[in-house]
């Protein structure tokens, strides 16, 4: 049975992909910044490890992740919804909470930082087939298994 890190190494680990990620992140709260100015509103989320813009004027509805900050349509993360293969008719899945998937993404952010982005349109961007959008639909799934290949 694996042995948990030390919290000081969880920290470490958490910062160093904070600051990886950054160039992503500034991003997402340029984005978010302006999206106050349409009655967004803004708060952090420890559980998600990120800044957290509520009441994004989104289309489609629903939550997009730029490093450490969701962007979400939604008045919170605590809805439900549907995984990327149930929605395509691929499968059964009960719906996840969208705060799980997101995380999953910040957590991928954090592992990538500013290559996430050029990594996740290769793998085919917002669709069914793109294997970082699967690991998170795992991850809100079982809670484990954020990234592709794992869980």
């Amino acid at each position: 049975m694996k042995r948990p890190l030390p919290l000081a190494w969880r920290r470490a680990g958490i910062a160093a992909g904070v600051l990886w990620t950054s160039p992503n992140t500034a991003l997402g709260v340029l984005v978010g910044t302006l999206a106050l100015a349409f009655g967004a509103r803004l708060r952090f989320s420890r559980r998600e490890l990120a800044l957290v813009f509520e009441r994004v004027p989104l289309r489609p509805r629903g939550a997009m992740t730029l490093g450490n900050v969701i962007l979400l349509s939604a008045d919170d993360l605590d809805v439900a919804c549907a995984t990327y293969e149930h929605a395509a008719g691929r499968c059964r899945h009960p719906a996840v909470r969208l705060g799980d998937h997101e995380r999953a993404h910040v957590l991928q952010y954090m592992l990538l930082g500013p290559l996430f982005l050029p990594v996740y349109l290769v793998c085919g961007g917002v669709s069914v087939r793109n294997p970082l959008e699967r690991a998170a639909d795992r991850y809100a799934l079982h809670g484990r298994g954020w990234w592709p290949g794992t869980g």
